[in-house]
């Protein structure tokens, strides 16, 4: 009854109606806003090295662009209120960013992520989204109620999000799994979040079609081709699940330590930092012999072109992209700024898709695993985590969805568990 009640009161209905009249100028806002990221990134890493004369970029290239992706995030880091936004390791969670740091976190996005640090889009839009509408909010009242300032934060951060992350629906999602058992008070957080990123999504499609800008979603236009998973694929499938929360673990522990090496002398251990990721990634290119692109960047590019045409890495390919870009993604969790989730899909599918040689385990099985796998490890979240690899294997969802929900809580549990025992070993 109090929750009808509450869902019927007049300040509630005008709480739902802002959620989509602010949905629409933050949507737009985070559109151009990841699309000039987009661009900026095509720029440094096609445009510019064909204009110096290469057919692609060359193996030293991610060494000054990384070198000058630490020299511009260093000041903001250490002086710029809301240091360009959270340290990556700790996940998507933490306070919500309001006005005053939103400067910073769009700067450290724009000027960082197109060089090729090795972290995703989602986080800093997620700031941004927030930071609007907390400006609009405070633009309209002064002295807001502070569950109001939470839900429409909230909702701008899922506005954000929405499409970046496959629609509304795996906002939703996260919402719910990452608020918990909340009980009545999730359902008045989850339904302005839910009009807001519905919103969204309509915005970003609409937008997209209409100016022909991209926004690099995390999408896979092909996938392998159907096979419904048998015994073998779970067979395989649950210590591959295993293996894959191993070193994505891994990687997470080593941006725990460099989130504790750079707390003194930031500024010039940020710059090694970003140093030593753009080592890692011309390391790649010479092992290979292929383009340093795909170890460097958020991985959403290299994953469409490894789902769509798996086939074409070899297996020393896979091993070298998971152990190079893995150091890389590890080392820029603690010290630059991003999200963490775009380059763990990858890791995570390059890993399945290299082990879907071993006998019974297909290749479409081992991508959705591994998507499964890496993201359920990274966000804490197996449920928000095996709705977002549904929602990208498209018309091999249905057939996929047993292998995918098994070994996302699998990942899950086996992260936990190597999480104990980090924590463990740290106290004694």
């Amino acid at each position: 009854m109090a929750l009808r009640q509450t869902l019927l009161s007049p300040g509630y209905v005008r709480l739902l109606l802002l959620s989509v009249v602010l949905g629409v100028p933050i949507a737009l806002a985070c559109f151009f806003f990841v699309s000039l990221q987009h661009e900026l990134q095509h720029w440094v890493w096609e445009s510019l090295p064909e204009t110096a004369g290469y057919d692609r970029a060359p193996w030293w290239w991610p060494l000054p662009a990384m070198l000058l992706a630490g020299l511009l995030l260093a000041p903001v880091v250490t002086r710029v209120p809301g240091h360009g936004g959270h340290v990556p390791v700790n996940g998507l969670g933490g306070p919500l960013l309001g006005p005053k740091e939103l400067p910073g976190v769009a700067f450290a996005a724009l000027a960082t992520l197109p060089l090729g640090v090795v972290l995703g889009p989602e986080a800093p839009l997620m700031a941004v989204g927030s930071g609007l509408a907390l400006l609009a909010l405070r633009s309209v009242k002064r002295n807001a109620d502070p569950k109001t300032v939470l839900i429409l934060g909230t909702a701008g951060s899922t506005t954000a999000i929405s499409t970046i992350l496959g629609g509304p629906l795996v906002a939703a999602v996260l919402v719910v799994e990452a608020a918990g058992l909340a009980g009545p008070q999730l359902v008045l957080l989850l339904l302005p979040c839910l009009l807001a990123s519905g919103v969204g999504a309509l915005i970003f499609t609409g937008f997209g079609k209409w100016t022909g800008l991209s926004i690099g979603a995390l999408t896979l236009p092909e996938v392998p081709p159907d096979a419904n998973p048998d015994a073998w694929d779970f067979l395989w499938g649950i210590p591959v699940a295993v293996l894959i929360a191993v070193i994505v673990t891994t990687g997470h522990r080593l941006g725990y330590l460099t989130a504790a090496w750079t707390r003194r002398h930031t500024v010039v251990r940020t710059v090694v930092c970003a140093t030593a990721v753009g080592s890692c990634i011309s390391a790649y290119a010479l092992i290979t012999d292929r383009s340093p692109e795909e170890a460097a960047l958020s991985g959403q590019a290299a994953l469409g072109a490894l789902a769509a045409h798996p086939h074409s890495w070899s297996i020393g390919a896979l091993a070298a992209l998971v152990l190079c870009k893995g150091l890389a993604w590890g080392i820029c969790l603690g010290s630059l700024r991003g999200g963490p989730i775009f380059p763990s899909a990858l890791l995570g599918a390059a890993i399945g898709i290299a082990c879907s040689g071993l006998p019974g385990l297909g290749t479409a099985p081992g991508l959705a695993l591994g998507l499964a796998t890496a993201t359920a490890v990274v966000t804490r979240l197996p449920v928000t985590s095996a709705v977002l690899a549904v929602l990208l294997l498209s018309h091999d969802a249905a057939s996929q969805m047993p292998l995918v929900v098994v070994c996302s809580v699998v990942g899950f549990v086996t992260s936990q568990l190597l999480e104990g025992e980090r924590k463990s070993g740290a106290s004694s």
